[in-house]
C-alpha cells in the first residue's frame, strides 16, 4: 500500500517533522506552516489570544508583510526563514525587560555553534553580517491583570536569498551571500529552539 504521508511535506522546501524533532521539552513541538502569509506575527498574535500550545512555532515559506522595526514591513522570501514562537511565560514582566537582546544573542549563539560565524548584535532588535543586516527581531508582551498574558518572539533572518531589492541591496545580506552555499534551515531553526527554550527556563519564565 502506498504511504499517503511520504511525500507530505515535499512541496515545503522546510521539512517540519525535522523541527519538531528538535531537542527541546515544548518549544516547537507543534508547527504551524503557511505557504504564504501577510505576518507570522499578526497569525501568531490571533492564536495566542485563542490560548494555542506553548511553544507552538509558526513557519511560512514567504511572508509578504512582516512587522519590521518602529512597524516597517519586512517581506521575507521562501529561500530564508520567517517565523513566530508563542510563549506563556509565568514570570514577572520586569524579567523581560531585556528579551529582544537575549533572543539576539540565542541566535546569535546557535549561528556560532553550527557553523563558527559571528554575527554582531545591533541594538535594539538586528543581527548583522559583515556589516550587513541578517536578521530581524520582533518581540511582543501582552498583558492581563498586570499579568503576562503571552509573549510572542518573531524572526525574519536571510539564509539562502541570492537577490535583494535595489533599496536594501547595500544594507541587507544572507549566508549564501556572504559564503557561497546552501545552508540548511530546519538545522538553524533547530538549534535556536534549543538554546532559546534553555534561556526561558534559566530566567524563570516556565516552571
Amino acid at each position: 500500500m502506498e504511504d499517503k504521508n511520504k511525500d507530505k511535506y515535499k512541496d515545503k522546501d522546510i521539512d517540519i517533522e525535522k523541527i519538531r524533532q528538535a531537542g527541546t521539552k515544548y518549544i516547537g513541538k507543534n508547527v504551524l506552516y503557511y505557504e504564504v502569509i501577510d505576518s507570522t506575527h499578526i497569525e501568531a498574535r490571533k492564536l495566542a489570544m485563542e490560548k494555542i500550545e506553548d511553544g507552538t512555532v509558526l513557519i511560512a515559506k514567504k511572508q509578504t508583510n512582516g512587522i519590521g522595526t518602529r512597524g516597517r514591513s519586512w517581506y521575507t522570501g521562501d529561500k530564508n526563514i520567517a517565523m513566530t514562537i508563542i510563549l506563556y511565560p509565568k514570570c514577572s514582566i520586569e524579567k523581560l525587560s531585556s528579551i529582544t537582546i537575549q533572543i539576539a544573542e540565542c541566535m546569535k549563539q546557535a549561528i556560532n555553534e553550527l557553523y563558527s560565524y559571528n554575527l554582531k548584535i545591533k541594538e535594539p532588535n538586528d543581527l548583522m553580517l559583515n556589516n550587513k543586516k541578517i536578521c530581524g527581531i520582533l518581540t511582543q508582551i501582552a498583558t492581563k491583570d498586570n499579568n503576562i498574558d503571552y509573549l510572542l518572539i518573531s524572526l525574519g533572518f536571510n539564509v539562502n536569498e541570492e537577490q535583494f531589492s535595489n533599496d536594501i541591496a547595500q544594507t541587507a545580506t544572507s549566508l549564501r551571500k556572504e559564503y557561497s552555499k546552501e545552508f540548511e534551515r530546519e538545522r538553524i531553526i533547530c538549534k535556536f529552539l534549543e538554546i532559546l527554550e534553555k534561556k526561558i527556563e534559566y530566567i524563570n519564565c516556565k516552571n
